[in-house]
């Protein structure tokens, strides 16, 4: 009996459905209703939006016309994508690889206890180019992650509004440190330029990695090829593809399309990313992986047994007098080196 009502109920609702108005209508007959109960929202008109045919719009300049850009769904699925992902593992990578060669080598220490005599190694001026150009890096590196990764992330730890406003502070420092950091690697190419030209002993210490791995002593010049390295494809190549499509988002109103916007979106988190992971040793041994590496740049003198050990040749042109002034730590007066 149970069974049979059962049935009739199943039968009656069944009959219902079939009555209703519409919904058994055939869909060419649904969408045409559609279109007279909701003519903006219906698939023929988002069709056209989508289509990229020119539009009415009132936007006047290189996208008149275009209501909607396909293209962004691409730009937005490769930004969160691959770049996010790919671009974060990396990074975490690099970091782990430092420390454990940081447990593995620690710090570099020197053979020869150090003499008491310095050397100006960068003079104020170099010293406040190199600070400025760091400290903006720096700004400018942690603000972009935070925006690139901080959903994945910071996010879930803090919460939306907190993350609501650090993100808003950090697209505003990223902004506004942008130019500062143009400026200051513009300078720094033009102190050192010169120091940093390729010579043929760059070749003996990339073939014996500057002795990093064996503690082999591997002279050089005022820059080593690993500075160099850094210098040319870091703060050269990576600072103009990293200064132009900064420029591109930063001042969005000399008629740049939104499909020039998101080109130079990807180039500049993929910039950022490579920009930072070679970074990552430069930090390293400017900081914990040389001894009086960071105090070189700090106070801007070496100590000569530093100076050998490090930059030979570069002392040995201090000595000859090629480099004009050797001054002692002590309060004895300065001492001159010999002229040629």
């Amino acid at each position: 009996m149970i069974r049979t009502a059962m049935g009739t109920a199943f039968r009656l609702m069944v009959l219902a459905f079939l009555l209703m108005p519409g919904l058994a209508a055939p869909a060419d007959e649904t969408e045409a209703q559609r279109q007279v109960t909701q003519p903006y929202n219906n698939a023929p008109v988002w069709r056209d939006v989508r289509s990229e045919k020119e539009q009415f719009t009132t936007t006047r300049g290189i996208e008149t016309g275009v209501l909607m850009q396909t293209a962004g769904d691409t730009w937005r699925k490769l930004r969160n994508g691959p770049v996010t992902q790919i671009g974060g593992w990396v990074l975490v990578a690099l970091v782990i690889a430092l420390f454990l060669f940081y447990r593995w080598k620690g710090e570099i220490k020197l053979r020869e206890k150090p003499t008491g005599r310095i050397i100006e190694r960068f003079t104020s001026i170099e010293r406040f180019a190199h600070w400025t150009l760091a400290i903006s890096f720096c700004i400018l590196a942690i603000s972009g992650m935070v925006m690139l990764f901080g959903k994945h992330v910071v996010l879930p730890v803090i919460g939306y509004t907190l993350f609501g406003w650090l993100a808003i502070l950090c697209k505003n420092l990223h902004n506004f440190i942008g130019p500062l950091f143009i400026v200051s690697t513009l300078v720094i190419v033009v102190m050192w330029v010169k120091d940093n030209l390729p010579s043929a002993s760059d070749v003996k210490w990339i073939l014996k990695a500057g002795g990093l791995l064996t503690g082999e002593h591997v002279p050089s010049h005022r820059f080593n090829a690993g500075q160099k390295g850094w210098f040319w494809f870091g703060v050269v190549g990576l600072g103009i593809v990293m200064g132009v499509t900064g420029l591109v988002l930063d001042f969005p109103n000399f008629d740049q399309g939104r499909a020039v916007m998101q080109q130079a979106n990807l180039i500049h988190a993929i910039g950022a990313v490579a920009f930072i992971a070679m970074s990552l040793f430069h930090i390293y041994i400017g900081s914990i992986g040389m001894e009086g590496a960071y105090e070189t740049m700090r106070t801007g003198h070496v100590d000569e047994s530093w100076a050998k050990e490090h930059h030979e040749d570069w002392y040995n042109d201090v000595k000859a007098g090629k480099i004009p002034a050797v001054r002692s730590s002590s309060a004895s007066a300065t001492v001159t080196a010999p002229q040629p």
